[in-house]
């Protein structure tokens, strides 16, 4: 079965694209579209992105002191994206989008990624910006800006990462001064900036987060700011470059295609910047695109696991090794390999399945819909988490399934494994995305949205394990509200695993009853294998994740070897 077909129905069985009150909240949109969209967006990653991949890993993107340039042939194929409209597809009409749902638009970036996983960074970045702007910008920025972000003829960052201020980020220093006409002068360093700087787009606007005279302590004090890399008049024409300045770019593990840049603000105090949202609204608009941002790092794990999958199965089908009976043996026939490519595509699968779940959640409450938007605040930690750990451990199966070949550059298998390292770190590191699970959502309203996902979950369940992991995940997650935030923490990441295991396991099932046609029978096998052999290892959480460690059962900083 095809990616594509495969895609398809999970947007009509997990995203719900089938429904009718999905069309009525997109009337562009008909299931009609679907499978010319797809296909269409399928050959443009494999013909126009995806030979570009393993020159974004050699060669990269340089920094220059005139600014960043990606490798060769980067820039003509960004804009080919934006001349097909590769970008716009989610965006509101009004803002020159096509308004068709959000879901539709991750299962093209999911194609995109899947054939350049560094340059498919680069989308996910300006549809964030979209988003903030979408929800938190005024009039003027929306109808300045949004055209062209929407498009992709203008990128966006996320400017919130400093020296001293990682996960907290309340520790921001960056200033913001009040100056002219409404706008605010910008001073300050960002690290890690994904896209941070390129040459593929006319302008990139960042979103900054930043603190203004007297402004409270901590996250309470934090304002957005909207800060393009060059002026811009009100009718969009570009000016003079910002005082914007590309310290540099970082020497990573992988995605060398993506520039993960150091910027600096306001180095000759002219950095003009304009606040977005309310004074000291900062982290409410940021959160907007952080929780866009954590689904399309999701999304990554899902771009890596199939990448990772196709290039394991089709090298495991060329390589022989040993024979039976006489008969020379393709890998792909021996057993343990076998298990391997299952394991994989059954992962592969589950990732995919909870994400797009996910997206079809945020189509749902963007109409409006209260226990929508719930659901969606409750599974987004899951989605990040779970599939980006799931890309790491496909990424690894398919090195061993290529055996030696996987641990040299040639084969591409060990790119794809350093590529997909990132992803269960940056915007905001799984284990943050536990503590999120359990001090934010499991006990928002009391309890009542983690409560009705285990009804939804219990009413469907069929498989055994299934229904037992159901019974545990609500048994556990009743005893960790209970907690205290402490004793609760230390059980919050195998609490996560268990609990995105179950949502898979769920989805799957979905998948597995609606898949009635011989097209379709290797959706049934593999979500067998994933509740047959998958699903019964996160029984063994269980135990971590209600175990509470007294400092004498924690080695001391010095046991530890710290200095």
């Amino acid at each position: 079965m095809s990616l594509t077909t495969e895609q398809r129905f999970i947007l009509e069985n997990i995203s719900s694209l089938g429904n009718q009150s999905i069309t009525d909240l997109f009337p562009p949109f008909s299931l009609d579209l679907v499978e010319p969209i797809l296909s269409q967006a399928e050959a443009f990653a494999e013909g126009v992105w995806g030979p570009l991949s393993a020159s974004g890993d050699t060669v990269g993107a340089k920094w220059t002191e005139a600014g960043v340039k990606m490798p060769e042939g980067y820039p003509e194929a960004y804009r080919a994206y934006v001349g097909n409209g590769w970008g716009a597809l989610s965006a509101p009409e009004r803002f020159g989008g096509q308004g068709l749902p959000f879901a539709l638009q991750i299962a093209v970036l999911e194609l995109l990624g899947v054939a350049n996983l560094g340059f498919g960074l680069a989308p996910i970045l300006t549809l964030g910006a979209v988003e903030a702007l979408i929800h938190h910008g005024s009039a003027e920025q929306q109808a300045l800006y949004l055209p062209r972000l929407v498009t992709g003829e203008w990128s966006g960052t996320m400017n919130l990462t400093e020296p001293q201020a990682g996960s907290d980020v309340g520790a921001i220093k960056a200033l913001a001064q009040p100056a002219a006409n409404d706008k605010w002068r910008i001073k300050g360093t960002k690290i890690f900036i994904s896209y941070g700087d390129h040459d593929l787009a006319e302008n990139i606007v960042h979103l900054v987060l930043a603190r203004t005279p007297g402004a409270p302590a901590g996250t309470k004090g934090l304002s957005l700011f909207l800060v393009p890399k060059f002026h811009v008049d009100t009718s969009g024409n570009i000016g003079a470059a910002n005082d914007i300045s590309v310290v540099s770019i970082e020497h990573k593990l992988g995605l060398h295609a993506s520039p993960t840049c150091v910027l600096s603000f306001g180095d000759n105090d002219a950095c003009i910047g304009e606040l977005v949202g309310h004074l000291h609204g900062g982290m409410r608009a940021m959160f907007t695109m952080m929780n866009n941002a954590r689904l399309n790092v999701g999304l990554q794990g899902v771009q890596v696991s199939e990448a990772a999958t196709r290039k394991a199965a089709s090298y495991a089908a060329g390589r022989v090794q040993g024979s039976r009976e006489g008969i020379s043996t393709a890998i792909i026939d021996h057993p343990d390999v076998r298990r391997m490519l299952m394991r994989m595509k059954a992962q592969t699968l589950a990732a995919r399945s909870i994400v797009y779940y996910a997206a079809g959640l945020v189509d749902s409450a963007s109409g409006g819909d209260p226990q929508a938007k719930a659901r969606l605040d409750l599974i987004i930690p899951l989605a990040k988490a779970h599939s980006t750990d799931i890309g790491c451990e496909t990424a690894s199966l398919g090195v061993q399934v290529h055996g030696g070949m996987g641990y040299i550059e040639e084969t591409g298998a060990a790119r794809l494994y350093r590529d997909a390292r990132i992803f269960p770190i940056y915007e905001g590191t799984n284990g943050i995305q536990a503590a999120d699970l359990i001090v934010r959502k499991l006990p928002s309203d009391n309890g009542l949205t983690f409560g009705k996902l285990i009804e939804d979950m219990r009413r469907d369940a069929e498989h055994p394990h299934l229904v037992d992991l159901v019974h545990l995940c609500e048994q556990i997650g009743r005893k960790l509200i209970s907690k205290s935030a402490d004793e609760g923490l230390t059980g919050s990441y195998p609490f996560l695993t268990i609990l995105a295991t179950a949502v898979c396991g769920w989805l799957l099932q979905r998948l597995s009853a609606a898949s009635d046609n011989e097209c379709l029978r290797s959706v049934r096998v593999v979500s067998k294998f994933y509740l047959d052999c998958i699903l019964p290892e996160a029984f063994g959480e269980q135990y971590s994740a209600l175990y509470h460690f007294d400092e004498s059962d924690l080695l001391t900083r010095e046991e530890l070897g710290a200095e």
